[in-house]
Order: C-alpha cells, then structure tokens, then sequence
C-alpha cells in the first residue's frame, strides 16, 4: 500500500498529461487491496429444495384468492392438485412443507380457505352456497361440514358474528 501510495506522489508531480487517469486507478488498487482486507462475508444464501417447493407451493396457493366471483370456483384444491402442478409427487411437497413450515399441505389449505371463507362472509353479500361453491365445494353440505370442523361455528354462525 506504501509504495501504491509513493507511485501516487510521484504521477502528482509529473507533468504526465493523463496523470489522473492514472491516480484514478491507483486508488481503484488501494480500494481493492483494502477490500481484500476484509473478512469474507457469503453473499449467495443457499436455498434448499424444501424451501423452493414450499415457497412456490404458498405462491401458487395465494395466487387463487381472492375469489372475484361465486361462478368462478378455485381450480387447486387439493395437495395433489398442487403436487401435480409443482411436478412432484405428493409425498415430495407433504415432506418439504412439512420440514420448512411445520404444518402439512392440507393443513395450509384448509387454512387459507377458511381464511377467505371468512372474509366473504364478512364483506360480501354472497350467501352461504355461493361462497362454497367459489371456495371450490361442490355442494353447501360439504362447506358447512368442512366450516364447522375447522371453525367450530358454521358459516351462518359465523356470519352473524362477524358483523
């Protein structure tokens, strides 16, 4: 560094037309020897797979909500649905999820669904087999069935609380 620093002393005194081009990339060298320097810091995160599938799995998730109409229902269901989707096995996405987040895939639909459930019955004037039916249920009996196992209220139950 000293005698980058000396070089420096000299190239001000000359008369060298383009001296400080060169004074510029002396101290590109100080800044870089400086650099060395210091400890090194690892700028690349490595990601592993599990974490990869689970964040493509919960993006895939999310992108269905919110729902903008009851005629038009969520097309992922089901973790094999998603599996399919991912192009991995079910057992795959059950086991990455399962390691990242501590909850199971169904879990995180059942989830997010009753989630949704909730703000539609909250904000919507939708009734009951309307929200089902866009929450992907085929018939009022099985939301009201899947709501009140998951709530412990049903949708009616919970609309009249929510308001």
């Amino acid at each position: 560094m000293t005698a980058i620093f000396l070089k420096m002393m000299e190239e001000m005194a000359s008369d060298y037309s383009h001296k400080f081009d060169l004074l510029r990339n002396y101290l590109h060298l100080i800044i870089h020897q400086a650099m060395k320097m210091q400890p090194v810091v690892q700028t690349e995160i490595n990601i592993s797979a599990s974490y990869r599938i689970t964040h493509q799995f919960l993006e895939l998730l999310e992108r269905q909500f919110p729902i903008e109409a009851p005629t038009t229902p969520i097309l992922l269901k089901t973790a094999n649905h998603f599996a399919e989707r991912l192009s991995i096995h079910v057992n795959h996405l059950n086991r990455a999820l399962k390691e990242v987040t501590g909850k199971t895939t169904t879990e995180h639909i059942s989830g997010r669904i009753i989630k949704e459930a909730m703000a539609l019955l909250r904000y919507s004037d939708w009734n009951i087999s309307q929200i089902g039916y866009g929450l992907g249920f085929e018939y009022p009996a099985y939301f009201n069935i899947f709501f009140k196992r998951q709530t412990g209220l049903t949708p009616l139950e919970a609309r009249g609380t929510l308001v």
